[in-house]
């Protein structure tokens, strides 16, 4: 069963980053930015045992009139660092972990004006999670679809929030497969804080609220029918290196009710889906 999930809140600081830099050097692309990066995560959560490992992955993020998208694809346990449940592309875990975000602009697509209030713009939004698993045990499948808007802070800080339904395909084996099965609502912000060391200093947030799930009717006391993932970013961006530190707080990780005791065969295990995980990146844009 593959246990690692959702790394796009913990990585957004790269995106947004770049953005603030106040040089443009050459890249690739003058709109679509991208990066690929090292990253080493510690105690996460997002399954009923810790995982521990250390990836490759590429990111890319845009915004290009009615187009708005954030994504990146991971390359599980690329650098074989890990423990036991990071199984991963070279060793029969998962080839390949993917995260999308494309958010496409109501108001440009409509030529209308939507605006009204702190709300700036609106979006029909989406969240996609695709893990290829080696098999369909071993595979998500899931689809966050919904409304999003940008807040007008009235200040350097940006603000956007979405709110999804949830349909969710494969999902490990869990007993929510092939149907439609709760909600999501994403907050996400941007705080530049100052220059240093000749780069710029940032701190970003990105939170997940997760509930209405009917995995908990349909399972066990093991499984719940809400959880929590909220990220707190630190991230310094130079024209293309870039380094972030992490911290990513849980709440039923997974869907796994903290607390409780499973046995997979090799002998019973307490869940610690609450608590604290950790990721540092380092990254190059281009």
């Amino acid at each position: 069963m593959k246990y690692k999930s959702l790394m796009a809140g913990a990585l957004m600081a790269l995106s947004y980053g770049a953005v603030a830099a106040p040089e443009q050097p050459q890249y690739v692309s003058d709109w679509w930015h991208q990066s690929v990066n090292v990253v080493g995560s510690t105690h996460t959560r997002f399954g009923p045992q810790f995982n521990n490992d250390v990836y490759l992955e590429y990111e890319a993020f845009a915004k290009k009139d009615w187009f708005d998208f954030y994504g990146y694809l991971d390359l599980t346990n690329f650098f074989g660092v890990g423990n036991s449940n990071a199984n991963g592309i070279f060793d029969h875990g998962s080839p390949m972990f993917m995260e999308i975000e494309p958010r496409f602009s109501i108001d440009k697509l409509t030529n209308t004006d939507l605006s009204f209030g702190p709300f700036k713009e609106w979006y029909f939004a989406n969240n996609y999670i695709y893990d290829m698993g080696r098999n369909s045990d071993n595979r998500q499948n899931t689809w966050y679809m919904g409304l999003g808007t940008d807040i007008d802070t009235h200040s350097p800080v940006n603000l956007s929030l979405n709110v999804y339904a949830k349909y969710q395909w494969e999902n490990y084996g869990a007993a929510n497969e092939n149907s439609w099965d709760g909600y999501r609502f994403k907050v996400k912000y941007f705080v530049p804080i100052s220059s240093l060391w000749g780069g710029k200093l940032s701190y970003i947030g990105f939170t997940n609220f997760d509930w209405g799930s009917d995995l908990r009717d349909k399972s066990d006391a093991s499984r719940t029918s809400n959880s929590i993932a909220s990220s707190h970013v630190l991230s310094l961006v130079y024209d293309h290196w870039h380094y972030s530190f992490v911290a990513r707080y849980f709440h039923n990780g997974g869907q796994w009710a903290d607390g409780q005791e499973l046995n997979f065969g090799n002998g019973n295990f307490e869940v610690k889906s609450t608590g604290w995980g950790y990721y540092a990146v380092v990254g190059y844009n281009f």
